[in-house]
């Protein structure tokens, strides 16, 4: 059986030491050569599971084979030794250093003898045969997203990966790079390599993968043939349910504008213009979708409005008054709410769930006399946001860090959803997240809609986008490219706009 296999993982256990059980007994094999789904909702085990693989984290029990051999990893030295690699979803390269560096880096971890010479005459090998062109004398802080992606794969390719791991590779890109990105991928398949792609996105797993294995509560539910099976009975095996696929969205009832920004410019966090002159409006009653690739000046102009972050020019007005330089505390009282778009900034990993949750809800557990949280108050709206969005956590007392990122996203959004703001600045809020959890949040947010809240959506899920938004702003480089109403927009207009070209 191994001969035919490029991974082998049997009766894989994993307990983490304040008990959680992560893997109850996994059986996972890859073919050679095959381009392998991991499906699975928040908390499933696909992270464990592929950390256990790329030597992060022993198991408890079990065993795993690489190639037909047995191995045991002490470290992802170990991993990348026998030839895996690993693209996280939150990518692993020195901000401040240029390409030719981070792959000199990469390429010492295995040959501490290697020269920068060598790093590029292999890089530019791996970028003629997959496509995947980087420019490498720049900085990597100063490439878009989707570039530092291509940085990730060609580091791990120098190292001779034969088994590639994709934590989420599409939530960063455009639909033109994803193209480009599913081509790289076939070829790399033509040449032998074995891809493990664990993804949430349905359609992209049934478009690039030969066979698809789902998980769920730490189990395996089965292995498919991709070509056997649609979205629905993927769907079916995450959930163990029916999945509404198409969220109904009732003809919007707009009132006032409750949020308005007009020419506003605001700067990163070296000190450079990030958001240039964007003016915008949003009313009750109303979705207002932000499309544009990561790192277009959304986060600065979600901090902007949430009064995390100065502004240098222009103003920000809700509910008719001037709130441009009201710090955040007052925003979060009148009545706006923020979700980040990463768990890095919006969580603290050793607080409990409902420490997180305080954080956004201070106002509401405060005594008025003795300014002290009360507790009690503190869980029952924690305990409200896991009821609300059923999150998986072994109890609301329990660090952070111990759920699943997908969990620790619903924890982000719920806290803010209870509060029911006035204005609701949402980024990336179904990113990581299993397709129950996506439908339950996406009808939360036509739900606020529905009740006259105004809500700004910044995603780089065009599916999201489309489906949620009554208007659509689009970003890049700071400036809005255009505005318009869904049915305006198509996928490929979208895409060439997103990427700075007027469609």
């Amino acid at each position: 059986m191994s001969e035919k296999y490029a991974v082998e993982m049997e009766d894989i256990h994993k307990v983490y030491p304040d008990g959680v059980v992560a893997l109850k007994g996994v059986d996972f094999r890859v073919k050679k050569g095959e381009i392998h789904g991991l499906l699975g909702e928040n908390g499933a085990g696909k992270t464990t599971l592929m950390r256990i693989l790329y030597g992060e984290i022993k198991p408890t029990r079990g065993k795993i084979k690489v190639f037909g051999e047995e191995v045991s990893f002490h470290g992802p030295w170990d991993a990348i030794a026998k030839g895996i690699g690993m693209v996280y979803q939150h990518f692993t390269l020195v901000p401040t250093f240029t390409v030719e560096e981070n792959l000199y880096l990469s390429l010492l971890s295995i040959n501490p003898k290697a020269t920068i010479n060598e790093a590029i005459e292999k890089a530019k090998k791996a970028i003629e045969a997959t496509g995947l062109k980087i420019p490498f004398n720049e900085v990597i802080e100063d490439l878009p997203i989707g570039v530092q992606q291509r940085v990730e794969i060609i580091k791990a390719l120098i190292r001779d990966a034969k088994i590639l791991i994709l934590d989420e590779p599409t939530s960063v890109l455009t639909p033109i790079e994803v193209r480009e990105l599913f081509k790289a991928l076939k070829k790399m398949k033509s040449m032998g390599i074995t891809i493990i792609f664990i993804t949430h996105k349905l359609k992209e797993v049934l478009e690039i993968t030969d066979r698809i294995t789902v998980l769920r509560r730490g189990k395996v539910v089965g292995t498919v043939e991709t070509s056997k099976v649609d979205e629905k009975t993927l769907a079916r095996m995450m959930v163990q349910r029916e999945v509404v696929f198409k969220i109904e969205k009732k003809p919007g009832k707009y009132g006032r504008e409750t949020l308005v920004i007009n020419d506003l410019y605001v700067n990163d966090d070296r000190g450079l213009p990030a958001v240039k002159g964007v003016s915008l409006a949003i009313r009750e009653g109303e979705i207002l979708g932000l499309a544009g690739v990561q790192g277009n000046g959304q986060r600065e102009l979600a901090e902007a409005v949430a009064g995390i972050r100065p502004v240098v020019r222009g103003k920000i007005v809700f509910d008719g008054k001037d709130v441009t330089n009201l710090d955040a505390y007052n925003r979060y009282k009148i009545g706006i709410a923020y979700v980040p778009d990463s768990r890095k900034i919006g969580l603290i990993g050793e607080m409990s769930i409902v420490e997180n949750v305080v954080l956004t809800n201070l106002y509401r557990v405060l005594s008025r006399k003795f300014r002290m949280i009360s507790w009690g108050k503190a869980s029952s709206i924690a305990d409200e946001v896991v009821r609300k969005l059923e999150v998986v956590a072994p109890s609301i007392n329990a660090p952070i860090k111990y759920l699943s990122g997908g969990n620790q996203q619903k924890v982000m959004v719920g806290r803010e959803i209870v509060r029911e703001p006035k204005v609701f600045i949402v980024a990336e809020p179904t990113q990581g997240l299993d397709v129950a959890a996506t439908e339950f949040i996406r009808k939360t947010l036509l739900s606020l809609r529905d009740r006259g809240k105004a809500v700004l959506l910044i995603s780089t899920d065009l599916d999201e986008i489309l489906q949620l938004s009554d208007r659509i702003a689009v970003i890049y480089e700071g400036k809005i490219m255009a505005v318009g109403k869904p049915e305006e927009f198509t996928l490929e207009r979208l895409g060439l706009l997103m990427g700075g070209v007027h469609g």
